[in-house]
């Protein structure tokens, strides 16, 4: 018998080649799919960072210039051009099937509709890791971003607020997916808090540069938290997408408006996020809007590090539980700066509950727990033995 047909064989298709969140869950998959035996090809549609950290990992990256569904396709000139890119990416996905000939493919996020297509049309079962929660967005552009779940053999959701969009974008989605929350892994070595916050308050952003995201109400709040009296600074590590330089132009523009420059430093987008949080105090994630999970906030947890929220979707479920950790309201600098000002004050007390979170997070959010549990639902929709 063939080593191929002694191992599970998994085609994993990926939307991009960065390292952000499902970036980084992605590269759990695959070690934790290593870890069972699998064979793996990771299909991504251009070259970038995340290529060296799959194939360190023993897998095998092929470049498929396959489209990825963005929001701004969802229009008639969209459409056209998708409907253009999708017929030549189909060959080239089917292509990249038979080449590879897996058991079961993974198509990584729902972006990549294509993949649930030349699986179908393949043979090959296709399950999909779902890692978007767009309640916020139209019911109509909700329903076509699940439509294509339709032809999937099996979901996965890294939450049950995922879970709960998809089902009220599309009622035939209701029970059909699985919960698998990320695995995140912690940092190699621990940097315990600091015993007395000297010179100040350490705060830090890490996650993409957008509106969304905001970035904005995070140098707001700390311009508030400076002008009530609290010594305080901000680290910001990461970037924008491309195409949206204009947003990172107008945070620098406000920080210098406001002469903070000597307060707030940009970092730009970092491999290693470890070091930047042991140098920190506190973490903030005040996203505008719904984040299907929040990693940044389990990887302050993992850290030994308070965490402050926006109160909002999957990022009740990431940071539940945690005595250290703060949910305001999303877009609210008020609000963020009075939470700040709380860990400024009590800051013996956050830094002690912070290290006994560290604990629990690390028992939540196990990647060999992860790994096992993906390596598994995998395995059963090829119909194989691990």
């Amino acid at each position: 018998m063939s080593n191929r047909r002694q191992h599970l064989s998994v085609l994993v298709a990926h939307p991009s080649a960065d390292l952000y969140g499902s970036d980084r869950v992605l590269l759990e998959t695959v070690e934790g799919l290593r870890r069972a035996g699998a064979q793996v090809v990771v299909t991504l549609p251009a070259s970038g960072p995340l290529v060296p950290e799959i194939e360190r990992r023993g897998a095998t990256v092929v470049l498929s210039p396959t489209p990825v569904l963005r929001k701004s396709m969802l229009s008639v000139p969209g459409m056209l051009r998708l409907a253009v890119t999708s017929a030549r990416g189909l060959r080239s996905s089917i292509g990249v099937i038979r080449t590879a000939r897996p058991d079961v493919i993974l198509a990584n996020t729902i972006t990549v509709p294509l993949w649930t297509l030349a699986g179908r049309l393949t043979g090959v079962p296709v399950v999909t890791h779902v890692h978007e929660a767009e309640a916020n967005a139209p019911r109509v552009l909700r329903a076509a971003l699940a439509l294509p779940l339709l032809l999937s053999h099996g979901i996965l959701t890294n939450s049950q607020f995922s879970a709960e969009t998809l089902a009220a974008a599309l009622p035939f989605l209701r029970g059909r997916s699985e919960i698998l929350y990320n695995g995140v892994p912690g940092p190699t070595v621990a940097v315990a808090p600091r015993d007395g916050l000297h010179g100040g308050l350490r705060i830090l952003y890490v996650g993409r540069l957008s509106h969304r995201k905001g970035v904005d109400v995070a140098i707001d709040a700390l311009l508030e938290l400076r002008s009530s009296g609290v010594e305080a600074k901000l680290g910001i590590v990461g970037a924008v997408f491309p195409g949206y330089e204009d947003y990172e132009a107008g945070l620098r523009e406000q920080v210098a408006a406001n002469g903070a420059e000597s307060h707030v430093t940009f970092h730009g987008f970092q491999n290693g996020i470890w070091p930047f949080l042991a140098e920190s105090d506190v973490v903030v994630v005040p996203s505008r809007i719904d984040e299907p999970f929040g990693n940044t906030a389990v990887e302050a947890v993992l850290a030994s590090r308070p965490v402050i929220v926006s109160n909002t979707s999957g990022l009740r479920e990431a940071a539940a539980g945690y005595r250290s950790a703060q949910f305001v309201e999303p877009g609210d600098v008020g609000e963020l700066a009075a939470a700040l000002a709380r860990v400024s004050v009590g800051w013996q007390d956050y830094q002690a509950d912070a290290r006994v979170d560290s604990a629990e997070a690390v028992r939540r959010h196990s990647p060999e727990h992860y790994g096992r549990l993906m390596a598994g639902h995998l395995a059963q929709a090829a119909g194989k033995a691990l």
